[in-house]
């Protein structure tokens, strides 16, 4: 008897007891499994995978079902713990799978011990806290099976070393996982088998801190899929990974490589769609130029030691959409050839030593979603021709670039990220850049730009990340600013539709490479990812900006980062500042604001940066509650009519402008000083008086004036 349940519930099923499959897969059942289903003994084939259920598993469900043949418990929330000693005698099992969605179930495979009466052919166990009692082992029933086709035990904590008795065990092993652990020690292979039917290994981020067996190409000629990522290996990528000809994908990044690119992998593998060796210590040219990567779409070497021109063996593989050699060495200028790469899309040379100028047939690259040509020496100019009108993330940060702002951009409405931090660019921010409407980060710092904050700024109502800091511009602030929606993540509708056409476009590695760096908490943060999307900030210090500060730049409720800085403004700190309640970061300093800083502040309970020093800022600090707990006098020095915690206390300070604490006298002091002036001023003013009648009159009256002087002095004194 069979029963597929695709809806409804569970009711009436547990008396089913001749019941031989039950598949109630990919539905929305939630909370715990009922315990009656240990009471359908007659099941060989249970899945209960990719819905909802949460709660302990059943122990009765693997003990009772002893004729299961397949059991599916994945993509679920299971809690509590789990013995697999219960499979025991289920001597028909052949596939076991539990991908659990949270890591809040503990697997025990150890205690008590037992021994398996069946043979698995695929085994998946991932997710799961993993023998903790027994310290993270790898279970040791696995030493009795021998016909394993299929094995993941990713993401479990494992400790020890690896296994290679699970290879020498295995050899019909088709697919072997053990992603995001903790093992360590070497990576050996048995040098007297060949694996014929491995298609896929993944080991990657673990411990594992040996050198590559030099014969793995022989061992496993044919694998599909290798994933050593994230681990301590060191010394040469072996040769003899020239005999897998059939690998379509290489993960070897974020290890300790040496040495150069094999001419054997990079002229036999002609199969390769995604080469990833970023974040090793590879050296020598990039690719030979006879390289044979006719299927290579993704190439990344990213951070490495690669020096020399660009590879002309790129042109060998004309499928390529990304290419990343950004962190090298590399020199030059950017070849003509460049523009014949027709389908690339991500294209990134950043912090190289390529120099200019650009050729014109970069004009051609017009499928250019991500172009990063950062800290490099490609100024003065874009060629004019340039026109990328489906470009999504521009980084030309730091290249020399001179002149006024890139009129190439115009019409790009497509852009999400503008960076052109640190250039000579010169002139004013023109108003078209209003038109950029799906603009969400605009990068200008260090910069020469001119004039006043367009006021079509506020049209870019995508914004989360605004810096148009060390520039020249002046005027004020614009008020409109409070339409912008920094941090709210809401996208325009149509580039929605976009984002859907191209997105999942090798699964959406395009969000994952963009990086954005921001200054913020008195530092430079690089973002991406997920953490990109949260960030929101304004910088617009050092200009020479004027003005109050616009009460409605307070309305930007989900602002993270707001920095006014070394600027000319005036007025008071606007109230409204208060209602900045995610703002983590907030720099008013070098300013001529006046006023009391508004109590109200203390409410900012996110805010890690305050710093107000350096205006004529008056009257008490803010209570030390809250995260104004933490602030130091850095936050506040430089306003000498300000007092309170942490600075002197303001009782201490209107003394001390009274009367100074070094001088104790009384009032008669006081009233017998001022009598000695008064009497010294008068004698002052006479002598002075004589001197000049005396210079004026003759001899006779000389002497006589001489001694009428004398004696009035006298008499004053």
């Amino acid at each position: 008897m069979i029963l597929i349940v695709p809806v409804s519930t569970s009711t009436g099923l547990c008396g089913l007891r001749n019941l031989e499959e039950l598949d109630i897969s990919h539905n929305h059942f939630w909370g715990p499994l009922p315990p009656c289903l240990c009471n359908l003994t007659s099941l060989r084939r249970f899945d209960v995978g990719r819905n909802n259920f949460s709660g302990v598993i059943p122990s009765c469900l693997l003990y009772n079902l002893k004729s299961l043949e397949y059991i599916s418990l994945s993509r679920n929330a299971f809690e509590g713990s789990l013995s697999l000693a219960s499979l025991a005698n289920s001597s028909n099992l052949e596939v076991f799978s539990l991908f659990n969605v949270h890591n809040c179930l503990e697997v025990n495979t150890e205690e008590p011990t037992w021994f398996p009466s069946f043979q698995l052919k695929k085994f998946y166990l991932s997710n799961c806290v993993l023998n903790k009692d027994a310290n993270g082992v790898i279970p040791s029933f696995l030493k009795e099976q021998h016909d394993l086709r299929r094995l993941v035990l990713s993401h479990n904590g494992m400790t020890g070393n690896f296994s290679n008795w699970l290879l020498d065990n295995n050899v019909n092993l088709e697919s072997l996982k053990l992603r995001d652990n903790n093992l360590s020690g070497a990576f050996h292979l048995p040098s007297n088998l060949t694996l014929v039917n491995m298609n896929w290994l993944d080991l990657s981020a673990n411990h594992i801190d040996s050198e590559l067996p030099s014969w793995i190409g022989s061992i496993l000629p044919n694998l599909r899929g290798l994933n050593l990522s994230n681990n301590l290996l060191k010394g040469r990528v072996p040769s003899s990974m020239g005999n897998m000809k059939g690998l379509f994908t290489l993960d070897l990044s974020n290890n300790g490589f040496t040495g150069v690119i094999p001419e054997t992998l990079a002229n036999n593998c002609t199969s390769l769609y995604k080469l990833i060796l970023s974040s090793n210590k590879l050296q020598g040219q990039m690719l030979s130029r006879n390289s044979n990567l006719s299927n290579l779409q993704f190439l990344y070497l990213e951070n490495n030691c690669f020096t020399g021109d660009i590879s002309p063996g790129i042109l060998n593989s004309p499928q390529l959409q990304v290419l990343d050699v950004s962190n090298n060495s590399l020199s030059g200028t950017l070849p003509n050839w460049v523009g014949d790469i027709q389908y690339l899309r991500v294209l990134t040379l950043s912090s190289n030593l390529l120099r200019g100028p650009l050729p014109l047939s970069f004009c051609n690259l017009h499928s250019l979603h991500l172009l990063d040509l950062s800290s490099n020496n490609i100024g003065p100019n874009i060629p004019p021709c340039a026109n990328v009108p489906v470009i999504r993330f521009l980084h030309l940060a730091n290249d020399s670039l001179a002149g006024h702002f890139p009129n190439f951009l115009f019409g790009t409405s497509l852009i999400v990220t503008l960076d052109l931090r640190h250039n000579s660019l010169s002139g004013e921010v023109p108003n078209w850049i209003g038109s950029l409407l799906n603009l969400k980060v605009l990068l200008l710092q260090g910069n020469n730009f001119e004039g006043s904050i367009p006021l079509n700024l506020c049209l870019l109502k995508n914004m989360t990340i605004l810096d148009l800091s060390n520039n020249n511009l002046y005027g004020k602030i614009p008020p409109c600013l409070k339409d912008l929606t920094f941090g709210n993540n809401r996208i325009s509708s149509n580039l929605s539709t976009t984002l859907r056409k191209w997105g999942d476009f090798g699964q959406g590695f395009v969000y994952v490479l963009e990086e954005v760096s921001f200054r913020t908490k008195n530092r430079v943060e690089t973002y991406k990812g997920n953490i990109l999307k949260l960030m929101s900030g304004i910088d617009l210090s050092w200009n020479n900006l004027t003005g109050f500060i616009p009460p409605e730049v307070g309305h930007l409720s989900e602002l993270r980062a707001l920095n006014l800085s070394h600027n000319h403004l005036t007025g008071l700190i606007p109230k409204t500042f208060s209602n900045l309640k995610n703002v983590e970061s907030l720099d008013l300093s070098y300013n001529s604001l006046t006023g009391s800083i508004p109590p109200q502040l203390t409410e900012l309970y996110a805010l890690s940066e305050f710093r107000v020093g350096h205006n004529n800022l008056s009257g008490r600090t803010p209570d030390r509650k809250n995260q104004f707990g933490t602030f130091d006098e850095a936050s506040y020095e430089g306003n000498p009519l300000l007092c309170g915690t942490p600075l002197m206390s303001c009782d201490y300070s209107n003394h001390e402008r009274e009367t100074p604490p070094s001088l104790n006298h009384t009032k008669e002091d006081d009233s017998g000083r001022e009598a000695f002036l008064w009497s010294f001023a008068r004698s002052y003013v006479v002598a002075f008086l004589g001197v000049v009648l005396f210079l004026y009159l003759n001899s006779y009256y000389q002497c006589m004036l001489f001694e009428l002087v004398c004696k009035l002095i006298q008499s004053f004194l």
